[in-house]
């Protein structure tokens, strides 16, 4: 076997390149020099809440389209075929459920960290849990993200690998220090077209050169690459319509309901019905981006059939293959090769830069200002600057670390899974479950992270000791523990027995991590709030839970409710209540400005609910009407 084949980079390609990093920076500048010029900590960390609904959406879809999945899904399809894609039926529920549940709970407290909600609803050591654990998670997937299109780019093209690393680093956290959250979220809307631009070009090219769209399928048909619905219900299988369309869903509520770099995106927006939107816009944007990924992935196959470039040595890993083939296809087009680096390092900066700003928020939201909360305005957007830059440059840290780590896309996911899951289930505990208590989510959260970890690490010593057997009698590759498609039918017959006790937890689906995770911390949560006293009603802050149970529970008569406690509506008790907050926040905010932003609410909610009883759907506020009634 060859050494891994490297193709160069031609001055155009370079300049491409370069333009992009120029491009970025620039945005990032005009932001810190226009407008509020990022004096205060509201502009500098939620653009003011002035955004309109088509940016924040395309940032919604930046943010976790990142260099990774760009190398993943592509490398994915083609060895396994096209399961991948049934990745888009969780995308459904799991944009909906933030849009109506978790943006109105979060918009209407006018929060800025997402974990101020955990203080409102339970107490101060829970939101504190729940920021660590958010830095935790957001630090190891900065360097996953950051290191790995890098480590790609060098193997192929010889690209210099620190100096692809500190370049994005650098400039991603010139531009988040500088220009705050409009400037992440208008590079984002940019670096998107780049995205998008890069993926339709490889596949254009690459599709023509392999005889059309038509020749393309059909070979992947033939080498049984589209993959019909699999409904094996076994949660041990890696792909199934279930891991990915059920599992699925809870990782997108992890990624779009909880996680604060897309909680600030929401809160950036002008009103809550631009939030809502920008959830609905985000929908057909990551069908369409999955399908380039599949198609990508389909395009690959039909240029290379089964003799994998992986196999013949040209590359090292799974997350090489992608680059492998777009230097390939673009060997005779100077500066295309260019635009793609272009469009893997948008989607790696986009990513980055959203976490920079989002942990620089939670720093200062949820670390400093409770014990500083006389800071002047001056100072505390100064230190907000000064943490996005601390946090860029441990990011680059971060990749160094990554470098000492394995193989990526599954990696950042097991991480996200891992620590996304207890997270969403605080949350959720929080907003459906009223009797809660703190002591049930701090338990419960700490015993998820438990569970977690000890999955993850248990999966991973398992694979490290499948990897170190000798291979079953073939030449194919380990890939992730899992051996590629065909060695995998082989041995299915004949070797590998249904795992039992520990080891089947262990080798469970990393789809399904953050959905297990989520569970366990619910379930605990609430065994431990009732065996140390459930919370009463009179207690819950107004609006911090999410009436689920009362619309479930339509049909009980009032009485019965109230002792269930699970009438508190969202709309008509909060008003009162942000008042209070609204100064110890430091957010002056107009109290009509407050009130009429509620009866507009409310005006939409009764339009809403009118609309629904006709269609029948679920309820968002089924007794904002009742209570004011009463």
């Amino acid at each position: 076997m060859g050494d891994v084949v490297q193709m160069h980079f031609t001055t155009v390609d370079y300049v491409i390149f370069a333009l992009l990093l120029v491009a970025s920076a620039g945005i990032g500048l005009f932001h810190a020099f226009t407008g509020g010029r990022q004096r205060t900590t509201q502009e500098f960390l939620l653009a003011d809440r002035s955004m309109s609904c088509l940016p924040v959406s395309l940032s919604l879809l930046a943010t976790f389209q990142s260099a990774v999945a760009i190398l993943g899904a592509p490398s994915e399809v083609y060895t396994f075929g096209t399961q991948y894609w049934f990745l888009g039926c969780s995308y459904f529920l799991g944009l909906l459920i933030p849009a109506h549940v978790f943006i109105p709970v979060f918009y209407r407290l006018r929060l800025s960290s997402a974990y101020e909600y955990l203080e409102l609803r339970f107490n101060k050591t829970v939101r504190i849990l729940g920021t660590v654990t958010f830095i935790f998670q957001m630090v190891i997937y900065m360097g996953v993200v950051l290191y790995a299109p890098a480590l790609a780019l060098n193997a192929v093209t010889g690209f210099d690998l620190w100096g692809a690393v500190l370049a994005m680093g650098l400039v991603c956290t010139l531009y988040t220090a500088l220009g705050g959250l409009k400037a992440v979220i208008w590079t984002d809307v940019f670096q998107t077209v780049v995205m998008f631009a890069g993926q339709l070009a490889v596949i254009v090219v690459g599709a023509s050169q392999a005889g059309g769209m038509a020749e393309v399928w059909r070979k992947a048909t033939n080498g049984s690459r589209i993959a019909s619905l699999d409904l094996n219900p076994d949660p041990t299988e890696r792909h199934t319509f279930w891991t990915l369309g059920v599992g699925g869903i809870f990782l997108m509520l992890a990624l779009y309901g909880v996680n604060q770099a897309q909680v600030q995106r929401y809160l950036s927006a002008r009103t809550e019905r631009e939030a809502v939107m920008s959830c609905y816009v985000v929908f057909p944007c990551q069908q369409i981006v999955l399908c380039l990924g599949c198609l990508m992935g389909l395009v690959m196959y039909a240029r290379y059939g089964e003799d994998s470039p992986l196999d013949k040595g040209y590359v090292k890993t799974n997350d090489q293959m992608v680059l492998y083939f777009v230097m390939d296809v673009f060997k005779d087009l100077p500066g295309l090769p260019g635009l793609f680096v272009a469009c893997l390092f948008s989607g790696a900066l986009s990513t980055i830069s959203s976490a920079f700003n989002s942990l620089a928020t939670v720093t200062m939201e949820d670390l400093i200002k409770p014990y500083f909360p006389n800071m002047t305005e001056s100072k505390a957007t100064l230190l907000s600057k000064g943490l996005a830059l601390a946090y860029g440059l441990v990011c680059l840290a971060m990749a160094y670390l990554a470098s000492l780590m394995g193989s990526v896309l599954q990696a950042a996911f097991s991480i996200f899974g891992m620590v996304g899951g207890p997270l969403l289930g605080v949350f959720c505990l929080g907003l459906f479950f009223p009797w809660a208590n703190s002591c049930g989510a701090v338990v419960g959260l700490i015993s998820g992270l438990a569970m977690a970890f000890w999955i993850g690490i248990g999966n991973f010593v398992m694979r490290m000791n499948a990897n170190s057997l000798p291979p079953a009698n073939t030449s194919a590759p380990l890939f992730f523990g899992n051996m590629t498609t065909a060695v995998m039918t082989t041995l299915a017959s004949t070797t590998k027995p249904r795992p039992t006790g520990v080891d089947a937890l262990y080798s469970l689906s990393y789809m399904w991590y953050s959905a297990h995770n989520s569970t366990t911390v619910v379930v605990v949560g609430l065994l431990v709030s009732l065996l140390t006293g459930p919370m009463k009603e009179e207690d819950l802050t107004p609006g911090t839970v999410y009436p689920v149970m009362g619309n479930l529970l339509f049909f009980l008569p009032q009485r019965y409710k109230e002792k269930l406690c699970c009438i508190t509506p969202l709309g008509q008790k909060v008003k009162t209540y942000q008042m209070a907050k609204k100064e110890s926040n430091g957010l002056t905010y107009p109290k009509e400005q407050i009130i009429t932003e509620d009866k507009e609410v409310d005006e939409s909610e009764k339009m809403k609910e009118k609309k629904i009883d006709a269609g029948g759907g679920e309820d968002t506020v089924a007794h904002t009407v009742q209570e004011t009634a009463l």
